[in-house]
């Protein structure tokens, strides 16, 4: 049973008294007996698919023949980390059928079915199986080299490195590991509507970021190494690292456009866009036809369920949707500079126009957002001034003359009051969520009451009466009765 980020089972099979060709074409037979794909065929080798079915977990075979001995090797398709066996049970069924098709044929038999063989050969020069490099997959084979960058796999350990430091970073100036606090992370750079709208636009790639807890930080991480190792060798280091910060970016946005009042932060936005960029190429042949086949339906329900997951409360779908639209129209603007690798220019031009496009986008829905939040934010502050001046009667000292305490209940108190409900009939014309709306409502419930409770204490001073005790200690009651509600509302928030 293998265990890794890519499960395999390698083993070497000597060819014996056959030679290089002879043992080709058992091989090639002995693979499409048990059911292989063969997508790759040369002197040195061939390269196979399994074909499980649509809903089982597909593998690469992979045999390379050198110096007398012939190389087997299986490797999963897809996002499992274990196998139960599977590509031990491949290589096994695949060497049961040799040795059972070897005594069938005669070497005269062998001879004339490699000439017949030859024509589906890749040429010498352009056979990948004798090139002497592994595959990114094998070069990511313990844990602390995925965070070391190699040829194929540069950016993404880079991108995990910085996740991964900034965490540490985080956690070090007293940051929650578990349950960061809101402030925490708005401090840290998270995306929030009415602070990203108020000029502070670097919140849209500083939230790709950070991360809401550990177990945050290694979910999406492990997602993009998954990503990073199937897809940055078809991309190269510098469609990968564009693709990521620009799909992280288109995210942020679509955010800010569904969300009024969410905390947004982690790499998962920019992540789904990376799944989108493979998606397109994945509906493309670029891929393997059943490599394609399987990396297809492993991504699609990867992309799928966190869809539907991310409808559950606290999760941002939408930076999810618009890093995934992002990294589709990315995906599908890179493949004709991936069908032409040799052409730098139509490389660098799809990467600049492409680039040009999505950033004045982003910048044109930046603009006409409207930061309703934000000038409410700011005018809600006018609202705690004046109500602070309106309460400033209760403070006189006990020996201020009547016409003083008067002129504070009448000219100051209510006066403030009814200014401030008219601040909060000011934001009916601003497209507010239903929490502020419900809360303004109370904040003008509160004020009423208060000027009702000063009419009638401005009423008793005057006529120098207690008649009225009873009626203001009912005003006083529900006074401190709205001022609960307003503070659970606010816990709440």
């Amino acid at each position: 049973m293998a265990f890794g980020f890519t499960p395999k089972h390698v083993e070497d099979f000597p060819l014996n008294d056959l030679t290089q060709q002879e043992f080709l074409v058992l091989a090639n037979e002995s693979a499409r007996k048990v059911g292989w794909q063969i997508s790759y065929l040369s002197n040195n080798g061939l390269i196979g698919y399994t074909d499980n079915g649509m809903f089982s977990i597909d593998a690469e075979i992979k045999i390379k023949i050198e110096d007398g001995i012939a190389t087997i090797r299986s490797a999963s398709i897809g996002s499992e980390l274990m196998d139960w066996g599977r590509n031990k049970k491949n290589i096994t069924n695949f060497i049961s059928t040799f040795e059972a098709l070897k005594p069938t044929l005669t070497k005269e038999e062998l001879n004339v079915k490699y000439l017949a063989l030859s024509e589906q050969l890749v040429s010498p020069e352009d056979d990948l199986l004798k090139l002497n490099q592994g595959t990114t997959q094998e070069e990511v084979s313990g844990f602390f080299s995925i965070f070391k960058p190699t040829q194929g796999f540069f950016v993404t350990p880079i991108l995990l490195d910085i996740n991964v430091l900034i965490f540490i970073l985080m956690a070090m100036s007293g940051v929650n590991i578990l349950q960061p606090t809101s402030e925490s992370l708005l401090n840290w750079g998270a995306n929030f509507k009415p602070m990203t709208l108020d000029g502070e636009w670097w919140r849209l790639i500083a939230n790709c970021f950070l991360h809401i807890g550990i177990f945050h930080l290694l979910m999406n991480m492990y997602a993009l190494l998954y990503i990073g190792v199937l897809l940055e060798p078809h991309l190269g280091r510098t469609r990968f690292i564009v693709a990521y910060l620009l799909t992280g970016i288109t995210a942020s946005i679509a955010s800010l456009w569904w969300n009024d009042l969410t905390i947004s932060a982690g790499a998962s936005g920019a992540i789904f866009g990376m799944y989108g960029v493979f998606l397109a190429m994945l509906t493309t042949n670029l891929i393997e036809k059943t490599a394609r086949k399987a990396l297809l339906m492993s991504i699609a329900v990867f992309v799928g369920y966190n869809l539907v997951y991310g409808v559950k409360e606290g999760i941002d779908n939408a930076a999810h949707i618009g890093g995934l639209i992002g990294g589709l129209v990315i995906g599908y603007a890179f493949i004709p500079s991936l069908r032409k690798p040799e052409e730098e220019k139509l490389k660098f031009g799809t990467i600049g126009l492409l680039s040009i496009v999505i950033l004045v986008f982003s910048f044109v829905v930046y603009k006409k957002l409207p930061n309703d939040i934000g000038i409410y934010d700011a005018k809600i502050k006018d609202f705690v001034s004046m109500e602070e001046m309106a309460l400033e009667v209760f403070n006189l000292p006990s020996n201020t003359p009547n016409d003083k305490i008067l002129y504070g209940i009448k000219d100051k108190g209510i006066h403030y009051w009814n200014e401030n409900i008219k601040l909060l009939e000011s934001f009916n014309d601003l497209e507010l969520p239903v929490e502020i709306r419900t809360r303004n409502k109370l904040l003008k419930e509160y004020c009423e009451l208060r000027i009702k409770s000063y009419e009638l204490l401005y009423k008793a001073i005057s006529e120098d009466t207690n008649q009225y005790q009873s009626q203001l200690e009912d005003y006083n009651k529900l006074i401190e009765t709205k001022v609960k509600e307003l503070g659970a509302g606010q816990q709440g928030e």
